[in-house]
């Protein structure tokens, strides 16, 4: 199957030629457990590591759908260098050879490439791509794309998702790539820190929109993460067929909760589970 491109402008009112449709992971008849996880922001080897690498070696499922933002910054593959967090995730990753492993990009980790994901022995998708399970259809996404109330942030990612800005930076050393993240890094918490202090509320996904995916991919659920808000959402019904957007948890060790959390699905079981992990 070749992936075809999905267009989210065209699902919310913009102008434009028609889009084909997402890509579609057809799963196969083994598949009776599929797990997803989104948002860990891994930075160290830390306690969200830890745990997913004890998730990852006894985890039931037979294949893993990883929704961007698993890293706190990438800004190369080249930066998986012996010893460093992103090769021994690789290792993990390799190593739990009874899962399917896929990866979607999230606003941190836009810069995942080919040689990570041949590390990881994993697959790349675009976002959103729809996952055929037995009779069900999933939307999938990181989500950020449908935050349309984010204008800046929005801007900002059609700069750095566009092929001759990621050329020019991916051209530049190592070192300064990473004094770049640094610096964005620190700007972002800022932002956030302004934002929390004036009781500006976040910039969700917007529901009309989430639908809109939904009803144009002829699914019925939307799996997304990126918001950091673990929640279920229903978005009414269309042709008799009720619509929901399903949540992920982000993974914070530091919280007065800790969230580890991982969204399972079995073939067959209409509802979704949520695990915690230890």
């Amino acid at each position: 199957m070749t992936p075809t491109t999905f267009a989210p402008a065209a699902l919310v009112g913009s102008p434009g030629p028609r889009h084909a449709g997402p890509a579609e992971v057809v799963a196969p008849a083994n598949w009776q457990v599929v797990d997803f996880i989104s948002d860990l922001h891994l930075d160290t080897e830390d306690a969200s590591f830890n745990a997913l690498a004890a998730y990852l070696s006894s985890s039931p499922a037979q294949a893993l759908f990883v929704l961007g933002d698993f890293f706190e910054v990438w800004v190369g593959d080249d930066a998986a260098l012996p010893g460093s967090l992103g090769q021994r995730c690789a290792q993990l990753f390799s190593a739990a050879t009874h899962l399917t492993l896929f990866f979607m990009h999230g606003n941190r980790d836009f810069l995942l490439g080919s040689g990570f994901m041949q590390q990881c022995r994993a697959t790349l998708l675009p976002d959103p791509t729809v996952l055929m399970l037995g009779k069900a259809r999933y939307l999938l996404s990181h989500g950020d794309a449908l935050c349309l109330q984010d204008t800046d942030y929005l801007a900002f990612r059609a700069q750095v998702r566009s092929p001759a800005w990621q050329h020019e930076f991916l051209a530049r050393p190592l070192a300064e790539r990473q004094h770049i993240a640094r610096d964005l890094r620190l700007r972002s918490e800022a932002r956030k820190q302004v934002q929390n202090a004036s009781g500006e509320p976040f910039a969700d996904v917007d529901a009309a929109a989430a639908r809109q995916w939904l009803i144009a991919a002829q699914a019925s659920t939307l799996v997304h993460g990126h918001t950091h808000q673990p929640a279920t959402h229903a978005l009414g019904q269309h042709a008799g067929q009720p619509l929901q957007r399903v949540v992920l948890s982000d993974w914070d060790a530091q919280a007065s909760v800790p969230r580890r959390e991982v969204l399972r699905l079995e073939r067959g079981q209409a509802t979704a589970q949520r695990i915690a992990l230890a």
